[in-house]
């Protein structure tokens, strides 16, 4: 009993002096900062996507139309030199073409144009870290998808119109490049479409992780001329090259239907995804979600 009024005693005192009222301090939430330079980069790059559409729909589209005008200038001088290359050294024109080809991820990145295969791995990486709801990601990538098609067409249209792309023989390295990429099988569609997106994504990752503009340039270059030398199935560059090469063909490349030209472009997107999406985004996304240092 002595116990017990020492104690009550005690707690009287101690309401006195803090008034009768006890105060309970709120614990502070601590925000755990990113410690991934890239994928707080990546992060960054998802909000201004998002922060652009949703004020300005058109100059979204407009950014996107961009990309395909890039990479049909791109693509016209990759084949317009392949062209030159093959009369002088035939055989050379592949290499030629890989490396001018290559300059039109350096546009495209340089000047903050929109391109919907690499948008795969931002908008698939910002659903999974809960930047964006799915909905809000699947209105960037195919808005961003159709401009970039319809770029593609009409700037494949326009440049089919210059000098270079007139009269040319039936048998040019173009349309036979094309009409090679329009026989292909579905499965080497696909596989092809993975590694062309796996190097299109590590170029975008690359440039994201480099701080210097002139190794940036190098960097593109060389790792895009790996996909364009191998003659990968890239869905946005064969927007360009498909038209291009139609309305320079006035629409007399073999093999060339509304068919085949669907089937290569659903099955190289499909690939795409895999590639750009799920084998680097997605891959380096769980990497770098740990509490160890060894993160990107």
């Amino acid at each position: 009993m002595e116990l017990e009024s020492q104690t009550n005693t005690g707690m009287q005192d101690l309401e006195e002096e803090s008034g009768g009222i006890v105060e309970e301090k709120p614990v502070a939430k601590e925000e755990t900062k990113e410690k991934s330079a890239l994928m707080r980069q990546v992060d960054a790059g998802i909000k201004k996507k998002v922060e652009l559409i949703d004020s300005s729909f058109w100059r979204y589209a407009a950014r996107s139309m961009l990309a395909t005008l890039f990479l049909t200038l791109g693509t016209a001088i990759a084949f317009g030199t392949a062209l030159e290359a093959e009369k002088i050294m035939p055989g050379s024109g592949k290499f030629t073409f890989a490396f001018m080809f290559s300059w039109s991820l350096v546009m495209i990145i340089f000047m903050n144009a929109e391109l919907g295969t690499s948008n795969m791995l931002f908008m698939t990486v910002g659903v999974y870290r809960k930047k964006l709801s799915p909905g809000k990601a699947t209105k960037i990538l195919f808005t961003c998808v159709l401009f970039n098609l319809i770029g593609g067409i009409v700037f494949g249209y326009l440049v089919s119109l210059t000098g270079a792309f007139q009269n040319l023989p039936a048998d040019n390295y173009m349309f036979a490049g094309v009409a090679g990429k329009l026989s292909k099988s579905t499965l080497q569609i696909i596989v092809e479409g993975i590694f062309a997106n796996i190097v299109v994504n590590t170029a975008f990752v690359i440039n994201l992780r480099m701080k210097d503009d002139a190794g940036k340039v190098m960097a593109i270059i060389f790792v895009i001329f790996i996909f364009a030398f191998l003659g990968y199935e890239h869905v946005i560059a064969n927007f360009p090259a498909f038209s291009l090469a139609f309305f320079a063909s006035n629409g007399t490349i073999a093999g060339m239907t509304v068919g085949s030209v669907i089937h290569n472009l659903i099955f190289a997107f499909i690939g795409n995804y895999i590639g750009g999406a799920l084998i680097i985004g997605m891959t380096y996304a769980w990497m770098n979600k740990t509490d160890t240092s060894f993160i990107d």
